[in-house]
């Protein structure tokens, strides 16, 4: 049976193959379209802006690789046999590679070449398709860029225009999505280990059930009067456009391909499902975006064995000092979004903490998730087991299509802190027109479709046009309205704390580690589990043979159960209780607002919708007048005598105030406490810490950051006067081709290594290399466009081989291994662009987030003698002396100078090895069928604005 079971698994890919482009070619226009007209609702005549658009021309906005998502078989086909692409699919890949060497000579007559115009509209002779998919909405699309215009002469036919959009542009994507955020990815898309790892990294954060997440829904609908009955009802409407186009592309065959390939549907018969979407699908799928790019805080556990580490080492007092230092949670030399010395005290370090729960040294376990495997599951590394289905030899190349995952590994992972994007934003007082300027855009990775998809909305209470997350789109969620524009910036405040409950036994038998029930309020109690078991077996596109398991979550009233451990003998669970759990999708009444033309409509109102965001981000606004901040986020109100970098005793005395555990809702701090402002004269963002005072919730936020980066150029342009978009992006362009550490520690290595001259040949070319490197701006930029050569490329060579080398000599022996490795595991000590350890891996673009740089920079201007405001807990280089430090270095650079380009880049699947353009370069990976060209490296914001408003209402 096993031969014959094979056969027919392939005879059936033969027949479904042979069937050709008749049945799966792109789908038929003339029966939904109409013909451009003259008096078509988004036709421009002549090119003249549509009624209400405020910014004349002067808005821009652009995002990779292309509006289009989606692919029926036959363009998959053509793309792995051809590289052929989908219209629309690719085209703004290009202008936004090409930033990264012409930005140089930008001017505010040439933005046009590197960004789409996002005016409001579609100019006459720029009209391409057109679909209707009711009577009451029209999609328009424009030839360039084939961006959905949604106009909608009804509310409701307005959000069913785009959901039916959605469905057009990223269909498989979002199917994709709402599994993930379900647990269920793996029995969507087949068993690789990538997605084994994808569905077990997500599903922890946010484990639901059906009654879960429908009761999250009800409560948006029940809790926020009308703005939540409205939600409600867009929402649904939405939900309706996605399943009209999912129904109609099914039924007329142009369907994405990958549903064939992962064995959805079948080509021949048509039978199969794809499986309608639900308001709770919804919920599922901001629970992963808000995961990803909304969440701040937690991290307690590891945090608390670094203090352990530190103690152990040098004792209590001295040792909690060096721990303190090196978390940096109120640093004073940090970057700042408010540097106008604004103090917003938040989740403060106390004078004396209470409550603290640290583990017994060698105690902790992390809790167990993945229980009953089977079949292929039961290969943890490695390549699992594989039976493949085989296609026609002519169409080998869809044979293994998702093999290594329908997302490659390392893609996701939310349980490192990723605060990606960045802002720009400069006073008319200091531009050129008078008038307010402003560069920003989120950085959400580069995938391919893009997780972002632009959009245009007009209707009824809506007028905006911008970015949305598929799936999640019924509301632009960052761009433009009529006269203002808005954008965000990962936040990272702490939402999220780390409770230790104390464990028990029903029986009143002595409880163990791994008991089942826990303390409350006195009373021993059980923890609800909640369980998911997926099982899968090979397609086409996954190979992986059959399996199975069962994953496992334990929920207290204090969170779910991430570690256990013994706390002065007595057994525990560490859960993580996140404000934003339960409320997944309330921030959608923020958004609401912001696309309400008649509820934004300056500043102050901007900050008032931006209140009604839960998630922890910063918001930047600019209009014709102003330019304003604001920091959202569902903020806890804690007792003063918590630490919340620790964990903390599950007793009602440390719950956050007013906690109400069957709805995950507390007391949260007032609007007037988070971080805000209005008019400052410039503001920079690029996940550096918010204001003085406002405590950062993980490691990293010190003397040097990549803030800087923006901060230096922002600043001298403000001093200067006179700021123009151009001048503004290309402020922008340059910080994302600079090497952070070749910037701002560069020049502190290079003073103690010329503290003496240098004699070896060798060590004093690669000095000289490094010098003329830095004095060029330490810029990882080509020689011109398209030589994939690197203007310095010894000295970045030499970078990022000595990064890593120097860092680990200098810190490791005064710390020791322990502790070296136990604040590793909190930050890491690098993230260059060719490295794949970063929060989105090897590839990804965002670059130099998380690294040791504060630290090397401060130790090593203590070592010379500079003054240092919050310095280390004591000098480690050398042991604080000049000439040890120097030897220290100098020897690194000697091992560094060693290394072949072969040994520092050693290639992937997409590069061969010593290739240093491509090992940085950025890749958009393929969460379809569809593959893109590389583009060069740039640090930069995946969906980016450039906006300049003349006018306002």
């Amino acid at each position: 049976m096993r031969r014959r079971t094979g056969r027919l698994r392939t005879a059936a890919a033969a027949a479904l193959f042979a069937l050709g482009a008749t049945l799966l070619a792109p789908p038929p226009t003339a029966a939904a379209a109409a013909a451009p007209s003259p008096t078509l609702d988004f036709a421009r005549a002549g090119g003249a802006p549509i009624a209400n658009d405020y910014c004349q021309g002067q808005c821009g906005d652009i995002l990779p690789p292309g509006a289009t998502g989606n692919a029926t078989l036959m363009e998959i086909l053509g793309n792995k046999l051809f590289g052929t692409h989908p219209e629309h699919s690719t085209d703004q890949l290009a202008p936004y590679g090409a930033l990264a060497s012409g930005y140089q000579s930008l001017t505010d007559d040439t933005l046009g070449t590197f960004f789409n115009d996002a005016s409001f509209g579609v100019p006459a002779d720029q009209v391409g398709k057109v679909t209707t998919p009711r009577n009451d909405v029209t999609i328009t699309r424009d030839k360039k860029t084939g961006v959905p215009h949604i106009k909608g002469t009804t509310r409701y036919g307005t959000e069913f225009g785009a959901g039916y959009a959605a469905g057009q542009d990223r269909l498989w994507l979002m199917d994709l999505f709402r599994h993930i955020g379900r647990g269920e990815l793996t029995s969507f898309a087949g068993g690789a280990l990538a997605n084994q790892g994808l569905e077990q990294q997500f599903w922890p954060q946010a484990p639901y059930t059906e009654a879960d997440l429908q009761a999250q829904v009800d409560r948006i609908r029940d809790t926020n009067g009308e703005r939540g009955e409205l939600a409600m009802q867009d929402a649904q409407a939405y939900v309706d456009g996605i399943n009209a186009y999912r129904e109609q592309s099914k039924n007329g065959r142009y369907f994405p391909g990958e549903y064939v390939l992962t064995g959805h549907v079948d080509a021949i018969t048509n039978a199969g499902e794809i499986q309608p979407f639900k308001l709770t699908d919804l919920i599922a799928l901001a629970s992963v975006v808000g995961g990803l790019f909304g969440n701040g805080g937690g991290g307690e556990v590891p945090s608390a064995l670094a203090l352990l580490s530190a103690q152990q080492k040098y004792g209590i007092e001295k040792g909690t000092e060096v721990w303190e230092s090196f978390r940096e949670r109120n640093d004073p030399e940090a970057a700042k979004t408010l540097h106008d010395g604004s103090s917003f005290p938040y989740a403060v370090k106390p004078d004396r903490a209470k409550g603290m729960a640290l583990p017994d040294r060698g105690s902790v376990t992390p809790e167990p998730l993945v229980f009953d495997r089977t079949g292929a599951a039961t290969v943890k590394s490695g390549t699992p087991p594989r039976d493949p289905v085989k296609a026609p030899k002519k169409y080998k190349k869809l044979e293994g299509l998702f093999k290594d995952g329908v997302l490659p590994e390392g893609s996701f992972d939310p349980t490192r802190r990723r605060g990606m994007s960045n802002a720009l934003l400069v006073s008319g007082k200091h531009t050129a027109s008078g008038h307010p300027v402003a560069v920003f855009g989120p950085q959400t990775g580069y995938f391919a479709p893009q997780l972002l998809m632009l959009q245009e909305i007009q209707g009824p209470g809506i007028s905006a046009r911008g970015a949305s997350f598929a799936g999640v789109g019924m509301y632009v969620q960052l761009g433009r309205g009529q006269d203002y524009s808005w954008s965000a910036t990962s936040a990272g405040q702490d939402i999220t704390d780390t409770f230790a409950v104390e464990l028990c036994n029903a029986d009143g038998s002595a409880p163990a580690k791994d008991s089942t029930s826990y303390r409350y309020r006195g009373a021993c109690v059980p923890m609800e589990k909640l369980e998911r078991t997926n099982s899968w077996k090979p397609t086409i596109a996954d190979p992986t043979a059959a399996g199975s398991y069962r994953m496992q979550v334990f929920r207290t009233k204090y969170g779910t159960v991430t570690h256990r451990a013994t706390l002065d003998g007595k057994p525990v669970a560490y859960t993580a209780q996140r404000s934003t759990y339960r409320h997944e999708a309330d921030s959608i009444i923020g958004f609401q607002m912001f696309n309400d033309p008649s509820y934004v409509r300056d500043a102050k109102s901007f900050q008032k919708a931006a209140e009604h965001i839960g998630y922890a981000f910063n918001w930047f606004y600019a209009d014709s007048r102003d330019i304003a901040y604001y920091n959202s986020g569902l903020n806890p109100v804690r007792n003063p005598d918590v630490d919340p970098s620790l964990p903390v005793k599950a007793d009602d005395a440390y719950e956050w105030k007013g906690y109400d555990p069957a709805t995950n809702a507390a007391e949260y701090t007032p609007s007037a406490q988070h971080p805000q402002s209005v008019n400052q004269d410039y503001y920079i963002s690029w996940n550096n810490k918010q204001a003085k005072d406002y405590d950062s919730a993980g490691y990293g936020n010190g003397s040097v950051h990549r803030g800087n980066l923006l901060d230096d150029r922002v600043r001298a342009l403000t001093k200067d006067g006179g700021v123009t978009r151009a001048s503004l992006t290309r402020a922008m362009s340059e910080a994302a081709v600079t090497d952070l550490r070749g910037e701002d520690v560069l020049p502190e290595l290079l003073r103690v290594v010329n503290s003496k001259p240098v004699t070896d040949p060798r060590l004093k070319t690669a000095v000289q290399q490094l010098e003329a490197w830095r004095k060029d701006g330490a810029q990882r930029r080509e020689t011109a466009a398209g030589s994939h050569t690197y203007t310095h490329p010894d000295a970045v060579r030499l970078m990022d081989a000595w990064w890593p080398l120097m860092t680990e000599a200098v810190f490791k022996p005064g710390l020791g291994g322990d502790l070296y490795d136990a604040l590793r595991a909190n930050l890491g000590i690098d993230e260059s662009p060719s490295s794949g350890h970063g929060p989105t891996g090897a590839h990804a673009g965002s670059a130099f987030q998380y690294g040791w740089w504060s630290y090397a920079d401060k130790d090593l201007r203590a070592v010379l003698g500079d003054k240092v405001a919050g310095p280390l807990g004591r000098q480690y280089c050398g042991n604080g002396e000049l000439s040890a430090c120097r030897d220290t270095l100098l020897a690194t650079l000697q091992q560094a100078s060693g290394k072949t380009a072969e040994q520092v880049y050693p290639g992937d699947d997409s590069c061969k090895a010593g290739d240093q353009w491509c090992a940085d370069a950025i890749i958009h990976r393929t969460v379809g069928g569809l593959t893109h060209a590389a583009i060069s490296w740039q640090n930069r914001p995946t969906y980016q604005q450039v906006v300049e408003f003349p006018a306002h209402r």
